[in-house]
């Protein structure tokens, strides 16, 4: 069915761009997820299924119903709607999951009794053998158990027969299991306590290196760091760093670690310290330039570490395609790589016949303040003149201005596409300047002849200079 048809059908159709990496990528953190806490052995199953490895585990878990009832719980709260199955197969558990109850326990040795009533499909077949089956009139599994091996081999072909062994259980099936990677850390253990931020620093540059030769093998870099020093007390003391991009980089990390060694308590003395990788990232080789006389652009992710140690937080702004000048700007990290580009249009396409690049969403015709307020502050005691004319006098936060200079009206119309609310709302901005040079943008809530375009009340909304 087109798009069109169904929203003309249904008018509050909520349509929503496929994502089938990011879904692969969330399948791969949620199968992580529950081999690091739920059983050890867990693999993908399509791009809808996991596969977990009940074996020696279920008792850990109150049974094996109380842990389906239990993983039911934990992917609800990930807003994971679920079905799961336990059987003696892996095909099994399979077909039972999606073609069965909600929540379906089958007893051991009685994968056929409960796959029989299933459709050929719960077996994982390809559409052909499908095809090929709806013809001979098969339409569930206890037929297929029923008909004799050598004729339906020679008809339909050994992998069909290998699933249904596989879901009987005659024949094992081979897994990919997922295997959590193991957390980057480094131990050094005293046999005296150390007290003193000399010894800190010092075991700090014995330790850093060994991390950094573990991330090099991992062929990692990290993000965020954490140095746990154990007390003798059993009150750990901890540092923790972030990194703006994957870094091994060993004397900027020890550079990063020493600033922080005075928040260090080592009440009684310390007699163990532990380097920890908590975020880490790929981190390939980095090929130098072509030429050594080539100009290169500076690294700026050292500055942002230095700064984001000493508790500066850095951001940069990104703009966006909005009219609403509060919705126009974006907060992004420091070092953000830039955004894709869109794929090149087909050859037939109209869009090819646009010569104007994509505009750009910061237009220069009317200039925006350097600072924004966090949210437009009512001004009061305006003096103006209805429908297009700037203020003459306003006051902001106690202070009264009177205006020598004006320039308007911008007028921005609401997005009524995101609210019902907007759809007649209006803005009229006015950059205005006081008799001291001070220079502002105000509007006022309405066009000054429709009421419900707005209250005509005035908001001073940024600052210029």
């Amino acid at each position: 069915m087109a798009l069109t048809t169904a929203r003309a059908l249904n008018p509050e159709l909520v349509v929503r761009d496929a994502d089938p990496e990011g879904d692969r990528a969330d399948m791969l953190r949620l199968a992580t997820l529950l081999a690091r806490r739920w059983s050890p052995t867990v693999w993908l199953d399509g791009d809808d299924g996991l596969l977990i490895d009940m074996t020696g585990v279920a008792h850990l878990h109150g049974g094996e119903q109380n842990m389906a009832r239990r993983l039911i719980r934990l992917l609800a709260h990930f807003s994971f709607t679920a079905r799961i199955a336990i059987a003696d197969t892996p095909g099994a558990a399979h077909a039972l999951a999606r073609y069965g109850p909600r929540i379906c326990l089958c007893p051991s040795g009685e994968q056929a009794t409960m796959l029989a009533p299933l459709p050929p499909r719960a077996l994982r077949l390809d559409e052909a053998q499908l095809d090929l089956l709806r013809t001979l009139g098969i339409d569930t599994i206890g037929q297929l158990v029923t008909m004799p091996r050598a004729p339906l081999a020679r008809r339909l072909g050994d992998a069909l027969v290998a699933r249904l062994d596989q879901a009987l259980g005659r024949i094992a099936e081979p897994v990919d299991p997922i295997v959590p990677r193991e957390t980057i850390a480094v131990v050094q253990r005293f046999a005296e306590p150390i007290a003193t931020a000399e010894a800190i620093e010092h075991w700090l540059g014995v330790l850093v290196p060994c991390l950094v030769q573990a991330l090099t093998v991992e062929g990692l870099g990290a993000r965020r760091i954490e140095l746990i020093a154990e007390r003798i007390d059993h009150v750990p003391q901890r540092i923790r760093i972030g990194l703006a991009r994957p870094s091994r980089d060993g004397a900027h990390i020890l550079k990063l670690l020493v600033r922080r060694i005075e928040s260090v308590e080592p009440g009684y003395g310390i007699d163990a310290m532990t380097l920890v990788v908590r975020a880490a990232d790929p981190l390939e080789p980095q090929s130098f330039a072509e030429r050594l006389d080539e100009e290169t652009a500076p690294d700026l992710a050292p500055l942002i570490d230095t700064l984001a140690t000493r508790g500066a937080r850095t951001w940069r702004t990104v703009p966006v395609e909005s009219d609403v000048p509060e919705r126009s700007v974006a907060v992004a990290p420091p070092l953000d790589p830039p955004g894709r580009t869109g794929t090149e249009p087909p050859i037939d396409d109209v869009a090819r016949l646009k010569r104007l690049g994509p505009l750009d969403p910061w237009t220069p015709l009317w200039p925006r303040p350097a600072r924004l307020l966090a949210r437009p502050e009512e001004v009061d005691n305006v003096l103006y003149e209805l429908p297009d004319h700037p203020p003459r006098r306003f006051t902001w936060r106690g202070v009264t201005h009177r205006v020598i200079r004006a320039d308007g009206p911008e007028r921005i119309q609401g997005e009524w596409w995101r609210r019902p609310s907007e759809r007649h709302s209006v803005r009229d901005y006015f950059r205005v300047e006081d008799e001291t040079g001070a220079r502002f943008w105000l509007y006022r809530r309405g066009d000054g002849e429709r009421t419900a375009s707005g209250d005509l009340k005035w908001f001073l909304h940024g600052v210029f200079g």
